[in-house]
C-alpha cells in the first residue's frame, strides 16, 4: 500500500457555525462494496483453545476476526475516527491461550515525527469492545518489515504478561494484561539498536526494520499455570551479529544463542510440540524483493543448529524466506514460505523436521471465485502462514492482496495436489482513488490503488476481474458522461506495456485504448474529465500541461490558458462547458468551447482569498496537490454553471449564470470529502454528501435541501478511519458510497 505522504493536520472547529446545534441522526445500514481482500494481510493467530476462531491483521485497514473455520471475518477497528487513523494500522496480534475471549492489537501505522504514538488495544470480548494503552513510542504497522511477528506475544502461563518488541525503543513487558507497559532495560541495547552502517530509515515512511524486534516467543513448557514462563525468544532483525537472543529466567537477563546464523535476519519462528525451534530467515525485511535466505531448525536442549533451507536462492533468482510454522498435532510437520521470489512465491511442505521438503504451489489448484481479480495476480508477500490447530488439512497463507486457504493440506503427504480457495471473504482493505455511479446502468466503477479498478454490477457479488485493456497496476481517477452514460473513461499506471487510459462505451461490460495519449510527462496519475455528452476528455497529468481530445484519444491537443496540474470538471448539462480553479491563486476558468480553451477570472470568495495556512492540512479526498486544501470544483447536477466548493474550511456554492458569485453556506467548517446523489422525492436540488464537521461535530452527512440543513448517517461504530471520497447514487435516493483508505469501498442505504 502506497503510505501517506505528510500526515493529517489539526482538525479545526473554528468558527461561528460550530456553535450551531448538532444535525439530526438519520439511522444507515452499511454494508462493503464486494472486493474482497485487496490489500497485505501480514498476520494470522488461531485460538488455540476454541475450534474455528482466529484473528487476522492488515497493515492499513484494521483487524478482523472469524468465529468459524472457514467463514466471513468480521471487521474489528471500524469505530476508529479521523483523530484515530494511525492505529489502522496493526503491527501485531496477539491471542490468550487460556482466555477464549482476550485479544490483544499493537497498532501505529507509522514511525514519522508527525504522526501519534502507538497503542496497545485490548479485549475482553473478542473484539466487540477495546480499551486502550497508549505507548511512549511509534509503531510501524505499514512500513517495511510490517509482515515479520509477532512482536507482541502473551504468556501462555500467565495471561496478566504480555511482551512487546518495538521498532527503535527496545522490548517491552506488560504484567496487568496491557494495562500498562514498562521497558525491559535487562534485553540489551545492542541487540537491538540501529548501527551507522545500516543506513537512515526510508523518508516515506521512518523504519526499515533494521533494527526492530521482529518476535517474541514463549516456551510454555518452561513454566506452570499462574507463573510466568522461564524460557523467551526474540528476533532481532540484524545482519552480522546475532538476531535470536533467549532468556531463561523470564526476562530477567538475555543471552544471544550462540552458533546462530548471522547472514540473514530472522523473521518469524516457531516453537514445536517436541521443543525444536523453527526459523525463516531472509536478507531484508520485506515485503519488498530480496536477494537471500533460508530456514533453520534449533535444538535448545543439544544447542545445536542445522540448515534444512527447502530452497537455495541464487543470483538468477534471489529470494528469501518469510515464515516457519509447526502443525500443532504433529510436531515435525512443517510448512515454509518463500518471499521476494520472482516468479511468483513457493509454499513448502515437510513432514519429517525439514529433512525434506515438498513444494505446494507448483502443483496446487487455485479457486479465485471468491475475488476474481486474484486469478490475475501471482502469489507474492505470503509473510505468515498457519495450520488450524484443530484441523491439520486446513492452511492459510497471506498474500498482498489477502490470502488463500486449503481444506486438503494432508493430500500433499499422499503426493496429491493440494486445492486453494480465497480466504479473504469479509476483509475489504483497498484504497479507493476515485469512485464513479453512471446516472445509468452499473451501480459503481471504482478507481483503486495497487489495481485496475472495478465495474460493480452487483454490489454484494465481487466483481468479475480487473477491466482490460489497458490492465493497470494503479488506478488513479475514473469518470463519466452524465448525459450518455455508456462513456467511462480511466486512467492509471499501466501493466505489460499498455496505454495509461482506458475508456468503455457500453457501461463498463468492454475497454478499449486509445491510440495515443497526451505528450510528456507520460503518467497515469493525475484526473480526467468528460463532457456531458462523453465526446471531449480532458485529461490533466499530475503536474502537466492539461490536454483535451475529441476523438476518443486519437489525437490530443494542449489545453490553452490553464495552469500545468490543474484539474478540470465538466459541467454536466452543457457539453462545451468546462470548468477549473486555482484556489490558492484566487482564480476559476471557464470553457466554452469543449475544454480546447480556459478564460480566466477571479474566484472571488465572499470571505477573500484562501490562504494555505488557512485550508488546513491535505484533503485526501480529492487528491489535491502537496499544497493541501481542495484542488476541484463540483457541477451541480441538471444545472449549468452551477458550481460547488468543498474547501477544506468551509462550503460554498455559485449558482448558474454568469456574473453570480460565490457564497458561502453555514454550518460546515471543515470537509474531507464531497459528492452528489439522487435527489429526495419531491426536492429540487440533488442530494449532498459530505466527511467533515458540520455544527461542531465530526461525520458523514447528508442533505436534501441545497445544504440549509444537515443529517448526520454514520455513528460511532461506523468511521473507518480516513474517508477519501464519498458519492451519492443518481439512480438511488439515499445510496451513498463511501471510499476509505484501506477498509475499501461501503455503501450504505436509509434504515427504513
Amino acid at each position: 500500500m502506497n503510505p501517506l505522504k505528510p500526515w493529517l493536520g489539526a482538525l479545526a472547529l473554528a468558527g461561528a457555525s460550530a456553535l450551531a446545534a448538532p444535525p439530526a441522526e438519520l439511522p444507515y445500514a452499511w454494508k462493503p462494496v464486494a472486493i474482497v481482500g485487496g490489500g497485505f494481510v501480514d498476520g494470522i493467530a488461531f485460538h488455540p483453545g476454541v475450534k474455528g476462531l482466529a484473528y487476522a491483521r492488515t497493515d492499513m485497514g484494521g483487524a478482523y476476526r472469524r468465529d468459524s473455520a472457514t467463514g466471513p471475518w468480521q471487521p474489528l477497528l471500524d469505530h476508529l475516527s479521523l483523530a484515530d487513523v494511525n492505529l489502522m494500522g496493526v503491527e501485531s496480534l496477539a491471542v490468550d491461550p487460556h482466555d477464549p475471549d482476550a485479544v490483544y492489537l499493537a497498532c501505529g501505522t507509522y514511525t514519522v515525527a508527525t504522526v501519534p504514538n502507538g497503542a496497545v488495544l485490548r479485549s475482553r470480548d473478542r473484539g466487540r469492545s477495546w480499551q486502550r494503552t497508549d505507548l511512549p513510542f511509534k509503531l510501524g504497522g505499514n512500513e517495511g518489515g510490517r509482515g515479520n511477528g509477532e512482536r507482541l506475544a502473551v504468556d501462555p502461563n500467565d495471561g496478566r504478561v504480555l511482551y512487546l518488541g518495538s521498532r527503535f525503543a527496545g522490548l517491552w513487558r506488560s504484567k496487568d494484561a496491557a494495562r500498562t507497559f514498562q521497558r525491559v532495560d535487562s534485553f540489551p541495547d545492542a541487540a537491538w539498536r540501529r548501527e551507522a552502517s545500516d543506513g537512515p530509515p526510508p523518508s516515506w515512511g521512518g523504519s526499515d526494520g533494521k533494527a526492530t524486534i521482529n518476535f517474541v516467543l514463549f516456551d510454555a513448557t518452561s513454566g506452570q499455570r499462574g507463573q510466568p514462563s522461564r524460557t523467551l525468544y526474540a528476533g532481532v532483525s540484524v545482519i552480522g551479529r546475532p538476531g535470536l537472543w533467549r532468556s531463561l529466567d523470564a526476562g530477567a537477563t538475555w543471552q544471544p544463542l550462540p552458533g546462530g546464523p548471522e547472514r540473514h535476519r530472522p523473521m518469524r519462528a516457531a516453537l514445536a510440540g517436541d521443543g525444536l525451534l523453527y526459523i525463516a530467515y531472509a536478507s531484508e525485511p520485506g515485503p519488498h524483493r530480496m536477494t537471500d535466505g533460508s530456514v533453520w531448525r534449533y535444538d535448545p536442549r543439544k544447542n545445536t543448529w542445522a540448515d534444512i533451507t527447502p530452497e537455495r536462492p541464487s543470483a538468477a533468482l534471489p529470494f528469501g524466506y518469510a515464515t516457519v510454522t509447526v502443525d500443532a498435532t504433529h510436531p515435525r510437520h512443517l510448512l515454509a514460505s518463500t518471499a521476494g521470489r520472482g516468479k511468483g512465491d513457493e509454499l513448502f511442505r515437510s513432514t519429517d523436521g525439514g529433512s525434506s521438503w515438498t513444494p505446494l504451489l507448483t502443483t496446487a489448484a487455485f479457486d479465485a471465485a471468491a475475488a476474481p481479480y486474484a486469478a490475475d495476480t501471482p502469489v507474492h508477500w505470503m509473510y505468515d502462514v498457519k495450520i488450524n490447530p484443530a484441523n491439520p488439512d486446513h492452511a492459510l497463507f497471506t498474500t498482498g492482496y489477502g490470502g488463500w486457504e486449503t481444506l486438503d493440506l494432508t493430500a500433499a503427504d499422499r503426493g496429491q495436489p493440494t486445492h486453494w480457495r480465497v480466504m479473504a471473504g469479509g476483509i475489504e482493505e483497498t484504497v479507493a482513488l476515485a469512485l464513479h455511479s453512471p446516472t445509468q446502468g452499473v451501480p459503481l466503477v471504482t478507481a483503486i490503488g495497487d489495481y485496475s479498478g472495478f465495474v460493480h454490477a452487483d454490489l454484494d457479488r465481487p466483481a468479475p476481474g480487473n477491466p482490460r485493456p489497458p490492465f493497470f497496476g494503479n488506478t488513479h481517477d475514473v469518470t463519466g458522461a452524465e448525459l450518455a452514460p455508456d462513456v467511462i473513461v480511466r486512467i492509471g499506471h499501466p501493466r505489460d506495456g499498455g496505454k495509461t487510459l482506458g475508456y468503455s462505451l457500453d457501461g463498463g461490460r468492454t475497454w478499449r485504448e486509445p491510440k495515443t495519449v497526451p505528450a510528456a510527462p507520460h503518467t497515469g496519475d493525475g484526473s480526467i474529465a468528460v463532457s456531458a455528452d462523453g465526446q471531449a476528455w480532458v485529461w490533466t497529468p499530475k503536474g502537466g500541461q492539461p490536454h483535451v481530445s475529441h476523438d476518443r484519444g486519437d489525437s490530443w491537443t494542449p489545453v490553452q490558458g490553464l495552469p500545468a496540474g490543474t484539474r478540470v470538471v465538466a459541467d454536466r448539462v452543457n457539453p462545451q462547458r468546462f470548468h477549473a480553479m486555482a484556489l490558492f491563486d484566487d482564480q476559476r476558468f471557464t470553457s466554452r468551447d469543449g475544454g480546447r480553451s480556459f478564460t480566466p477570472q477571479a474566484l472571488a470568495l465572499p470571505d477573500g482569498p484562501v490562504a494555505r495556512s488557512a485550508a488546513g492540512s491535505h484533503n485526501h479526498s480529492n487528491r489535491g496537490d502537496d499544497r493541501g486544501g481542495q484542488d476541484r470544483l463540483y457541477a451541480t447536477p441538471g444545472r449549468e454553471d452551477d458550481l460547488w466548493l468543498p474547501a477544506f474550511h468551509g462550503l460554498y456554492r455559485k449558482r448558474g449564470g454568469d456574473g453570480q458569485a460565490f457564497r458561502r453556506l453555514p454550518r460546515v467548517s471543515e470537509i474531507h470529502a464531497f459528492g452528489f446523489g439522487r435527489a429526495a422525492p419531491g426536492a429540487s436540488e440533488p442530494a449532498l454528501y459530505l466527511v467533515g464537521t458540520v455544527s461542531g461535530r465530526y461525520g458523514l452527512f447528508r442533505s436534501t435541501d441545497g445544504a440549509a440543513s444537515w443529517q448526520r448517517i454514520n455513528d460511532d461504530t461506523h468511521q473507518w478511519g480516513l474517508i477519501l471520497q464519498v458519492s451519492g447514487d443518481p439512480k438511488v435516493f439515499g445510496r451513498v458510497y463511501v471510499g476509505t483508505h484501506g477498509r475499501g469501498v461501503l455503501y450504505g442505504d436509509p434504515v427504513r
